[in-house]
C-alpha cells in the first residue's frame, strides 16, 4: 500500500529543508506530529527512510529513492489542485510576480502582455531587489519571482531567463570619461561609486567580481534603490556607476553618459525564475509566463 500524499510530501519537504521541525512547519504540523507521520511512513512501506539525530535529520538512502520517485507524483497533484481552484473560483486566474529591478523593467512588460494575449489571468507585478524577491517566494507573497546575480535560491527550483552585462558609465566631464585603457580593480576599489543598494542583483554581482581578484568596493558614495535614480545621479555630475547594459543602452547611444572600459572583472550575470515546488514549474499562469520567457 503506498504512502499517502501528506507524508509523500513531508517527507520531500524533510529532504528539502534539513530538519523534522522546518518539514512540519512547511505542513502547518508540529514537530511530534510530523515525526509521529513519519515514523506510521515507515511502518507502512517497512523500511527506515529517516536518519534520525541531535543535530537534525537526514534521508536513508532508500528515502532518498523514495523522494525521487514520487516527485512526479507530488507535481501532478500540485497541479490537479490548481486546477481545481481556478474551477472552484470560477473566474480568470492571479499571478503574483516579484522581480529585481532590470528584469521588471526591461523583459517582463513585453512577456506579460503575450501572457495576457494567450490566456485571461489578473497579474501583479512588484518590483524589488533580488533578496527581497526571494524571500516572497519562500513565504508564499509570490508565485514566481525573478532575480540576478548570485542570490542564495536554496530549496527552490531556479530555471535561466536570460543574461546581460553590467558597464560602468560617467557623465561626459567624469575624469574616467577620457580613459581609453580599462579602469583597473584596484583603482575601483579606490574610488566611492554611485551604488545600488545591499542586496539588489547588480551590486552583488560587482561585490562577487572585485572579490574574485582580491578587491573590495569602497563605501559607495550615495545608494539608489532603482535603475532612474542610478542614472539621474550619474548624469547630474555624480560618482560613475554600474547599470545593466539594457538600462543605459539609451543615454549611451544619445552621449548623455559614456562606457568607461574596466578590466579583469567578469561583469556578466544570469537572470533567473524562481518558484516554490519541484523541477517542473507548476501549471497555469507560472508554467505558461516561463514558457514565454523561455525557461
Amino acid at each position: 500500500m503506498l504512502p499517502d500524499l501528506p507524508s509523500l510530501r513531508l517527507l520531500a519537504d524533510l529532504a528539502r529543508l534539513g530538519s523534522i521541525g522546518a518539514a512540519g512547519r512547511a505542513a502547518g504540523i508540529s514537530q511530534q506530529s510530523a515525526s509521529q507521520r513519519l515514523r506510521a511512513m515507515e511502518t507502512q512501506v517497512g523500511l527506515v527512510l529517516v536518519q534520525r539525530a541531535h543535530r537534525g535529520s537526514e534521508l536513508t538512502q532508500a528515502g532518498k529513492l523514495l523522494v525521487e520517485w514520487s516527485g512526479d507524483l507530488l507535481e501532478r497533484a500540485d497541479e490537479i489542485e490548481i486546477a481545481l481552484q481556478t474551477l472552484r473560483r470560477g473566474r480568470s486566474d492571479e499571478l503574483h510576480v516579484h522581480a529585481s529591478m532590470t528584469t521588471a523593467e526591461y523583459l517582463l512588460p513585453r512577456w506579460l502582455v503575450r501572457l495576457r494575449q494567450q490566456r485571461r489571468v489578473a497579474v501583479s507585478l512588484r518590483a524589488a531587489n533580488s533578496e527581497d524577491v526571494v524571500t516572497a517566494v519562500r513565504h508564499g507573497e509570490a508565485d514566481l519571482g525573478f532575480v540576478e546575480g548570485p542570490v542564495a535560491t536554496d530549496g527552490l527550483s531556479t530555471a535561466p531567463v536570460g543574461n546581460d552585462d553590467l558597464v560602468l558609465v560617467a557623465a561626459p566631464d567624469d575624469r574616467w570619461a577620457r580613459r581609453r585603457s580599462g579602469i583597473s580593480a584596484r583603482e575601483l576599489a579606490t574610488r566611492p561609486l554611485t551604488c545600488r543598494e545591499h542586496g539588489s542583483g547588480t551590486r552583488a554581482v560587482v561585490e562577487s567580481a572585485l572579490a574574485a581578484v582580491g578587491e573590495r568596493l569602497a563605501d559607495p558614495e550615495v545608494e539608489f534603490a532603482t535603475n532612474a535614480a542610478i542614472l539621474a545621479a550619474v548624469r547630474a555630475g555624480g560618482s560613475p556607476a554600474f547599470v545593466s547594459s539594457r538600462a543605459t543602452q539609451a543615454d549611451l547611444d544619445l552621449g548623455i553618459l559614456v562606457s568607461v572600459p574596466v578590466a579583469e572583472l567578469d561583469l556578466s550575470r544570469e537572470f533567473r525564475a524562481v518558484w516554490i515546488g519541484g523541477a517542473r514549474p507548476p501549471a497555469g499562469p507560472v508554467r505558461d509566463l516561463l514558457g514565454i520567457a523561455g525557461a
